[in-house]
C-alpha cells in the first residue's frame, strides 16, 4: 500500500520545508527514476549506450557552436547554408522574427550556461571574456522586450549564476568580478522604459538606445502585446533584483502579472492571446497553451518555486483547472474562446505547446503529460520533426520547423519523473533525426518544409541554449555533472537561476493579491508537499499503459471527441458529425442537423444550402456543435478550392562535397513529370543553357543532353522553356528567378502554370528556385564544376543517395570492363565494327522515371504563375501525393508582417563575413570525414 501524503504545509513552512520537494519536482531528479529504470523487464538502456549518446550530443554541440564562432561571431546568429552571420539590416527582413536580433552577439550570450552544463568550462571562460569585451548593449536598434528578456537578460544571469558557482569551487573564473551581472543590470534599465504604460504591461518593443516614444526610438506606437510577452518576465526580473538588491525590476514584472490576472475572463478563468496594453481589453479572445500564452502559465508555477509566493501558485492552479476543463481534449490541446470555452477556436495546434507536458510534470499531473507527449511523438515519427502547426487529424498545417527544443524539454522531464527508458529512446530518435535531416556542413539548418526536407538558412540561438542542454541532461548521470543541477530552476529559455535567490534581498512584500480579485476555495489547490511515491507509482508499466492506446493515433485514426448533442441524449461517446462526412441523403445526418439548429435547403440547380438558427437548436450545447459544423463546412469548401495547388518540391545537391546535406525549397510545375508519383526523383548533373532564358532553340545541346538544365525566369512562358530544353535532350529543368535577392525565406512559393495549351508533350520535371537558392547552385558550379542534384518531392536519406551512387559506380565499372574486353577481342581479330562505333543513342529516349503522358493532368491555362503560400489555411500532407486520404480539418492563416529597419553602428565590426566557396569547401572536408565515420558507427 502506498504511504499516505504528508500533512499540509502551514503558511510559515511553505517557503522552507516545502522548498526541497518542489525543487526535486521542478528539476525532475526523483527517487522514482532509479526505481523504475532498474525494474525488471523495463528494457533499461545500458550505461555505455547512454554515455555514447551523451558524447554524441557533445559532438553535435561542438559542430554547431564552433561554426557559429568561426563563421558568424560577432553576429547574432549563424546562417548555416551560406556559412555567414545574420546581421540585422544586411539581410532581407523576416518581420517579427528579426526583433530578437540586437547586434549583441545573441547566440554567444544565449549559450553561456549551456557550456557549463556540458562540462566545457574552458570554453565558457573564453566566452565570458568575449562577451565582456565585445558586446555593446547601447545600440540604436528596436528589439522585442520578450525575446531580449528571455534570451539576453536570461543568458547573462544564467552565465553569472554558473560563473560564481565555478569561482566558488576554486578552479575556474577566479578573475570574475560580476561583470555579467553588471551588463544584465545595464540591460534591465534599458528595458524599463517599455513599462511606461498606465496598465503596467510593457510595450512589445523598445529601442536599446532611445527607449520608447522618443522621436528617434522608432517604436512606442503599438497598442497590443501578447500575454506571454507581458507575463514572461518575473523570473529574470526578480532574479536581477535579488542579485543586485535593486527592487524596481521585480516590482515592474509583478505589476504586469497582477494586471493580466485581474483581466482574466472571470467565468472561464482563461486569458486571451493578445491584450491592449493601455485599456486591458482582450484583442484576440482565443485561449490555449501554445504560441502567445505558453510561458505565462510556465512562469506562474516557476515563480512560486523560485520565490515562494503563494499567490503565484493560487493563480496557476486556477488557470490549470480551466485548461484541463476546456482546452485539454486528450491527447489534444485545442484553443477555445475565453467567453465560450466549450467552443473550439481552431482545429489545429502549434508546436510551442510541446512544452506543456513538461509543465504538467512540474505540476505533478503525469497521466495527461504522457498522453500529449506520446501524441506529439507520433507526429514526429511521421514527419521527422514537429511541424510548426498541424491539424487535429495530424496533417501539416504550417510546414516549417526551426529546430524548436520544447519537445526535448518535455521528454527530459518525463524521463526524470517516470524513469521509463522509453524516453531515452525518444531522445535517441531526436538525435538521429537532427543528424540525418538538419545537419549541414556549417551547423544545423532549420527545416523549411518537413514534408520535403528542404532547409532554411537559419540556426536560432535557442537551438544552442536549450536543445543540447536538455538532450545532454537526458542521458547524463549525476556523476557526469560538475555541479548539482537540482540547485537551479530552468527559465523558459533553459537558463539556470539558483534557488537560493528565494531568501536573498527580499525587498518585495508577499501580499496575497489574488484574493483581492476573487474568492478562492483553498480546498481546490494542492498545498501539500509532493509525495513522489504517490505521483509516480513503482510500476514499470505505468507510463506504457497510458501510451499504448495512442500508438497508432496518427497513422490510423482521426481523434474524435464526444458529440455534445449525442451526449445530452445519453447515447454515450459517439463520433460527432463532421462536415467531410455529411451526406444530404442520409436521414440520420439530417436528424443530427435538426438537433443542432441547422436547416437544409435544396436549390433549383441541384445544390444544397445550409443555414443555422441557434434558437432552433435542442440546447445551447447543440447550438455550439452546430456552429462548429458550419465552420468546418466553410473550411472544407475553402480547402477544396485550394486542392489544385501542389506542395513544394526539393532540389538536393548530392555531389561532392555536399552529399545531400543541402536541400533547397523549390516550386512545382503544373505540367511535366509529377515527382510525387516518381519517388526516386530525377538525378543528374546541372548545366547552364544558351540562351539563358530558354525562350528559343538551345544552342549548346551537347552541354545539356542527359543533364538538368538551368535557365533564367522571364521573357516567355514556362512551358515554352520546358519544350526547348526537352528538345535539346535535358532530363529536367530548374528555372531560377531573375528578381535579385528573392528567397523562399521571405516570399511564398508559387507553382509554374502552363501556357493555355495541352502540355502532355512535356515529360521532364520542371522546378522553380528563387534567386537566393538558385545562386547556391550557380556558386557551386563556379567553384566545383561538376554539380549533381536530385529533383524530388522530398529530400532523400543520404544513405539512400550513397547506396545509389555505389550502384552507379559498380555499373560503370562493369561497363568499362565489358568495353575493355570487347576492344581486346576486336584488336585480336584485326577487325572493327565501324557501324557500332559510330552509332548514336536514339533521340527522345525516355528514362524509366518519366511519367506516362497520359497520366498527367492538364495544366492550368489561366495564368503563367500561381502563388503558393506556406501560410495558407490548408496545407496538404505528404501522403496526399500518393494514395488519397480523407482530410479532417484545417485552420486559420498566420499573417506575417514585413518591415525594413536601418540599424546603426555598434562597438564591434558588424560587416558580413562573406566566405568564398573555396574556403567553405576546405572547411567542410574535416566535417565530412567525421560524418562518414559517424555513419559507419551507425550514429
Amino acid at each position: 500500500m502506498a504511504p499516505s501524503a504528508p500533512p499540509p504545509c502551514r503558511a510559515g513552512e511553505r517557503a522552507a520545508r516545502c522548498r526541497r520537494p518542489w525543487r526535486l519536482l521542478a528539476l525532475g531528479l526523483l527517487s522514482a527514476s532509479s526505481v523504475l529504470a532498474a525494474a525488471p523487464g523495463a528494457g533499461a538502456m545500458s550505461r555505455e549506450e547512454k554515455r555514447r549518446l551523451g558524447n554524441q550530443v557533445l559532438e553535435m554541440f561542438d559542430h554547431a557552436y564552433s561554426n557559429y564562432m568561426e563563421h558568424a561571431y560577432p553576429a547574432d546568429e549563424l546562417m548555416p547554408l551560406t556559412c555567414r552571420g545574420r546581421v540585422r539590416g544586411q539581410e532581407p527582413s523576416r518581420g517579427d522574427v528579426d526583433d530578437a536580433l540586437g547586434k549583441f552577439s545573441l547566440t554567444l550570450i544565449d549559450t553561456l550556461d549551456t557550456l557549463v552544463v556540458l562540462n566545457k568550462t574552458k570554453e565558457f571562460e573564453e566566452a565570458v571574456k568575449k562577451v565582456i569585451t565585445d558586446v555593446n548593449l547601447d545600440n540604436d536598434i528596436v528589439v522585442s522586450v520578450f525575446e531580449t528578456n528571455i534570451r539576453v537578460l536570461g543568458g547573462l544571469l544564467g552565465g553569472h549564476s554558473v560563473a560564481i558557482m565555478l569561482k566558488e569551487k576554486g578552479e575556474y573564473m577566479q578573475w570574475y568580478n560580476g561583470e555579467l551581472l553588471h551588463m544584465a543590470k545595464e540591460l534591465g534599465y534599458k528595458l524599463l522604459p517599455a513599462f511606461n504604460t498606465t496598465s503596467g504591461l510593457p510595450y512589445p518593443r523598445v529601442n536599446l538606445k532611445f527607449g520608447v516614444r522618443h522621436p528617434e526610438a522608432r517604436t512606442g506606437t503599438e497598442t497590443d502585446t501578447c500575454t506571454a510577452c507581458a507575463g514572461t518576465l518575473i523570473l529574470e526580473f526578480a532574479a536581477l533584483s535579488r542579485f543586485t538588491g535593486t527592487s524596481i525590476f521585480e516590482e515592474y514584472a509583478r505589476k504586469a502579472l497582477d494586471f493580466i490576472w485581474e483581466k482574466r475572463q472571470r467565468s472561464s478563468n482563461l486569458v486571451g492571446v493578445t491584450i491592449n496594453i493601455h485599456t486591458g481589453d482582450w484583442v484576440r479572445k482565443d485561449s490555449g497553451v501554445g504560441a502567445g500564452i505558453d510561458s505565462y502559465y510556465e512562469y506562474l508555477l516557476k515563480a512560486y518555486v523560485l520565490l515562494g509566493d503563494d499567490s503565484f501558485l493560487e493563480r496557476f492552479n486556477t488557470h490549470y483547472d480551466a485548461i484541463m476543463r476546456y482546452i485539454s481534449q486528450p491527447p489534444l490541446l485545442l484553443d477555445v474562446h475565453i467567453h465560450k470555452p466549450m467552443l473550439n477556436a481552431r482545429t489545429w495546434m502549434d508546436s510551442l505547446l510541446a512544452f506543456f507536458p513538461g509543465l504538467q510534470v512540474l505540476k505533478g499531473d503525469i497521466r495527461p503529460a504522457i498522453e500529449t507527449h506520446e501524441m506529439l511523438y507520433q507526429v514526429i515519427k511521421k514527419h521527422n520533426f514537429l511541424p510548426e502547426a498541424f491539424t487535429t487529424d495530424f496533417r501539416v498545417h504550417w510546414a516549417q520547423h526551426p529546430l524548436r527544443p520544447e519537445f526535448a524539454e518535455s521528454t527530459y522531464f518525463l524521463y526524470k519523473a517516470t524513469g521509463d527508458p522509453y524516453y531515452l529512446e525518444v531522445g535517441k530518435t531526436l538525435i538521429e533525426n537532427l543528424n540525418k535531416y538538419a545537419r549541414v556542413p556549417c551547423g544545423f539548418a532549420a527545416m523549411k518544409d518537413v514534408r520535403t526536407g528542404s532547409h532554411e538558412d537559419r540556426m536560432d540561438s535557442f537551438f544552442l541554449a536549450e536543445m543540447f542542454k536538455y538532450l545532454y541532461l537526458l542521458f547524463a548521470d549525476k556523476e557526469d555533472m560538475i555541479f548539482d543541477i537540482e540547485d537551479y530552476i530552468f527559465t523558459t529559455e533553459a537558463h539556470l537561476l539558483p534557488l537560493w535567490l528565494s531568501t536573498t534581498n527580499q525587498t518585495i512584500s508577499k501580499k496575497n493579491t489574488t484574493t483581492e480579485y476573487t474568492e478562492l476555495d483553498d480546498s481546490n489547490f494542492d498545498w501539500t508537499c509532493p509525495n513522489t511515491q504517490i505521483l509516480f507509482p513503482n510500476d514499470p508499466m505505468f507510463a506504457q499503459s497510458i501510451r499504448e492506446p495512442l500508438k497508432n493515433v496518427v497513422d490510423k485514426s482521426c481523434p474524435r471527441g464526444i458529440s455534445r448533442a449525442e451526449e445530452s441524449l445519453g447515447s454515450g461517446p459517439k463520433p460527432p458529425l463532421r462536415a467531410r462526412d455529411f451526406m444530404a441523403s442520409n436521414p440520420e445526418h439530417l436528424e443530427i442537423l435538426k438537433k443542432m439548429g441547422v436547416s437544409l435547403i435544396h436549390l433549383k440547380d441541384g445544390r444544397v444550402q445550409l443555414v443555422q438558427h441557434a434558437v432552433q437548436a435542442a440546447s445551447s450545447l447543440d447550438a455550439e456543435d452546430g456552429l462548429r459544423f458550419m465552420q468546418e463546412m466553410i473550411e472544407l469548401s475553402s480547402q477544396q478550392q485550394k486542392e489544385q495547388q501542389l506542395p513544394p518540391r526539393a532540389v538536393q545537391i548530392v555531389s561532392h562535397p555536399f552529399f545531400g546535406r543541402v536541400v533547397l525549397t523549390a516550386g512545382p510545375a503544373q505540367f511535366g513529370m509529377d515527382l510525387s508519383k516518381h519517388k526516386a526523383g530525377t538525378r543528374g548533373f546541372v548545366a547552364t543553357i544558351k540562351p539563358y532564358n530558354g525562350c528559343s532553340e538551345i544552342t549548346n545541346p551537347e552541354a545539356v543532353k542527359e543533364k538538368i538544365a538551368l535557365m533564367q525566369r522571364g521573357q516567355c512562358m514556362f512551358a515554352e522553356k520546358a519544350r526547348n530544353i526537352q528538345k535539346a535532350g535535358a532530363i529536367g529543368g530548374i528555372v531560377i528567378d531573375d528578381n535579385e535577392g528573392s528567397s523562399s525565406d521571405t516570399a511564398p512559393l508559387f507553382q509554374m502554370a502552363g501556357d493555355g495549351k495541352n502540355t502532355d508533350d512535356i515529360t521532364i520535371p520542371m522546378l522553380f528556385l528563387f534567386n537566393k537558392e538558385g545562386n547556391i547552385i550557380l556558386d557551386a558550379i563556379r567553384e566545383y564544376e561538376a554539380v549533381e542534384v536530385l529533383l524530388s518531392d522530398k529530400a532523400k536519406d543520404r544513405a539512400t543517395i550513397f547506396k545509389d551512387l555505389e550502384m552507379e559506380n559498380m555499373d560503370q565499372k562493369l561497363t568499362e570492363n565489358d568495353s575493355h574486353k570487347q576492344n581486346a577481342e576486336e584488336a585480336a581479330s584485326g577487325s572493327q565494327d565501324v557501324g557500332a562505333a559510330s552509332e548514336e543513342p536514339k533521340e527522345g529516349g525516355e528514362s524509366s522515371d518519366v511519367a506516362d503522358p497520359g497520366s498527367l493532368s492538364p495544366a492550368n491555362a489561366d495564368s503563367a504563375s500561381v502563388p503558393i503560400s506556406h501560410q495558407d489555411s490548408y496545407v496538404p500532407g505528404t501522403e496526399e501525393a500518393g494514395a488519397p486520404e480523407p482530410a479532417c480539418t484545417s485552420g486559420d492563416n498566420q499573417p506575417q508582417e514585413q518591415q525594413t529597419e536601418t540599424e546603426s553602428n555598434s562597438k564591434v565590426n558588424w560587416d558580413n563575413k562573406v566566405t568564398p566557396m573555396e574556403s567553405i569547401l576546405a572547411d567542410w572536408n574535416e566535417d565530412i570525414e567525421a560524418f562518414e565515420m559517424m555513419e559507419k558507427d551507425e550514429l
